[in-house]
């Protein structure tokens, strides 16, 4: 069942995290749930070391840094070596994330950041030599998240 390995503080509590992690404060997620500041300190401790919470992310405008090719590389590792090759992948300059995708085909997803074409067909170079096939790349506009509403509070 969905929620079942973390109790409805730690849902809240995350979803508030989600929200804006850099700029949300223990004591404020304290006070909208009517708990310390401690409390919550320690249930976010408690999901760092259970896995729940395994980062904290910055969203970076890479054109404002001055690279101005964000990029997303669809690619097909053999599956029983995927895990293995996506985590080398990330070891390629240019590589800022990669995602498995639990599919026969087009199972990596590799975002890269390059300034010019150049990086970017290095990169793909590079992911081949890994162990990569790449199907298609496609250069990235915009990105948009929020939080997952399953840790929404009632309302």
């Amino acid at each position: 069942m969905a929620g079942e390995h973390i109790d409805e503080l730690d849902q809240r509590i995350v979803h508030a995290l989600q929200g804006d992690a850099r700029h949300t404060a223990a004591s404020d997620i304290a006070k909208s749930l009517d708990v310390s500041a401690r409390t919550v300190r320690n249930h976010i401790r408690d999901l760092e070391e259970r896995g729940v919470i395994q980062d904290y992310d910055v969203a970076v405008d890479y054109e404002a840094a001055g690279y101005q090719l964000r990029t997303l590389i669809v690619c097909t590792a053999p599956i029983h070596e995927r895990e293995e090759i996506a985590r080398k992948a990330l070891d390629v300059p240019g590589v800022v994330r990669v995602r498995e995708v639990m599919t026969g085909e087009e199972n990596v997803h590799v975002e890269a950041v390059g300034v010019d074409s150049n990086d970017l067909s290095r990169i793909g170079r590079d992911l081949q030599a890994v162990g990569l096939r790449v199907a298609d790349e496609d250069i990235i506009r915009n990105e948009c998240a929020t939080p997952f509403e399953g840790f929404a509070p009632d309302e």
